[in-house]
């Protein structure tokens, strides 16, 4: 049962990252830069990176899922505050206030298991 859960995460995972990268790139109309948030997901305990995380950006549109590494990145971000939300199966939620203001912001995300 555990293989046939881990082969659906990354089936998705992977459906994920195709359409990510398939999206036009849109320019940005009122001239305001841009920027770019990137990081990762692990577990609190053990550091392991987690596959499949759902990331996303409360309020905006902008959501997306852990790759094979943790890692996960939003493009194309206004300047300003946000809250960054987690949610993955058999940990705890996690919300995490923001303010994004430079070209690259890199955040590291520690979820612990609600186990």
């Amino acid at each position: 049962m555990k293989n046939v859960m881990m082969i659906a995460w990354m089936l998705l995972v992977v459906i994920a990252v195709q359409a990510k990268d398939n999206e036009s790139k849109v320019k940005d109309t009122d001239g305001q830069a841009t920027m770019m948030l990137s990081g990762s997901v692990v577990d609190e305990q053990s550091g392991e990176s987690l596959v499949g995380v759902e990331v996303k950006l409360a309020g905006t549109d902008k959501k997306t899922y852990t790759d094979f590494d943790g890692n996960f990145n939003f493009e194309n971000i206004k300047p300003g505050e946000y809250k960054l939300e987690t949610s993955y199966i058999s940990y705890q939620q996690k919300a995490e206030e923001l303010t994004i203001n430079t070209n690259e912001n890199k955040i590291k995300i520690k979820l612990q298991s609600s186990n």
